[in-house]
């Protein structure tokens, strides 16, 4: 019984190689944007600019800023609430960035679904 591939799945050992050879490349380029994107820094506000977060590309908060107005010792949960979102926003700027630089790289890749 001959057994019939679909479009795109024959070629033979060369287009497995060349398959392989796409692959590792993809590899090596993400390997090199995910050092690239660990390395950079976001600042990010919340509140109108009341607190400010410094985080890097591997989601460590490295300070967080917080204007001297918006400290009302009677209403702590108002500040602990800005806090909260301007990690959030934070995380959540870290997380787009390298999702958009990842798809730029895996995007317009013709490599099986699933395989990264």
């Amino acid at each position: 019984m001959k057994v019939r591939l679909p479009q795109g799945m024959g070629g033979g050992p060369s287009n497995m190689q060349s398959m392989l050879k796409q692959a590792q490349k993809m590899q090596e380029d993400m390997a090199a944007k995910q050092a690239e994107l660990e390395a950079l820094e976001y600042d990010i506000a919340a509140g109108g600019g009341a607190v400010h977060v410094r985080i890097n590309g591997k989601k460590e908060i490295l300070s967080v800023n917080i204007d001297p107005e918006v400290i009302d010792p009677d209403d702590k949960e108002t500040l602990e609430d800005l806090i909260v979102a301007a990690v959030n926003e934070a995380i959540k700027k870290v997380e787009t960035v390298y999702n958009e630089e990842m798809q730029k790289i895996t995007g317009s890749a013709s490599l099986p679904a699933g395989l990264f």
